[in-house]
């Protein structure tokens, strides 16, 4: 066997490691709504349309979102919206997330550079197995634009998040 041959088999090995153990079984559902301009406006809701496929008792909901150091203020608060199918509200909450450490201004959450990604835990309840839910997202800070908000996300996950 020449070299060539041996490396292409490693690269290959290694590929086929690294999607394997990057396979998560417990994940349910993840999607991201990347934001215009990186920013977000006071006049977007973001929307995730969901057919729910497992018992929500057994799964954990995050909301996550991905910020850089442009965002002006240490916290974001954030409209939380759950609607059914005929599109009635079946949850509806109002979430205070830090992005940023009021005392030393450190960004929290995780990441690198100038982009950090930050979670909170949704208090998804009252939704069957099967249904089709709304989960909307809006900024509620008083300002027409959120500059530095570069995406926002939800996850669904069996058990414990991280």
């Amino acid at each position: 066997m020449n070299n060539r041959s041996m490396v292409k088999k490693l690269y290959g090995t290694l590929l086929i490691s690294s999607l394997l153990l990057s396979c998560n079984n417990d994940r349910v559902y993840e999607e991201y709504h990347g934001l215009e301009n990186l920013s977000w406006p006071i006049a977007d809701t973001v929307t995730f349309d969901i057919e729910t496929k497992y018992d929500h008792d057994d799964v954990i909901s995050t909301l996550r979102v991905k910020y850089n150091k442009d965002y002006d203020y240490y916290n974001l608060y954030v409209r939380y919206l759950v609607r059914d199918s005929l599109g009635q509200i079946r949850n509806n909450e109002l979430l205070n997330l830090n992005l940023f450490d009021p005392k030393t201004g450190k960004p929290l959450g995780s990441g690198y550079g100038n982009s950090f990604t930050q979670m909170d835990t949704l208090p998804l309840s009252k939704v069957k197995d099967g249904e089709k839910i709304t989960i909307q997202f809006v900024q509620y800070m008083r300002s027409n634009d959120l500059d530095g908000i570069e995406a926002v996300g939800i996850k669904l996950k069996r058990g414990v998040d991280d």
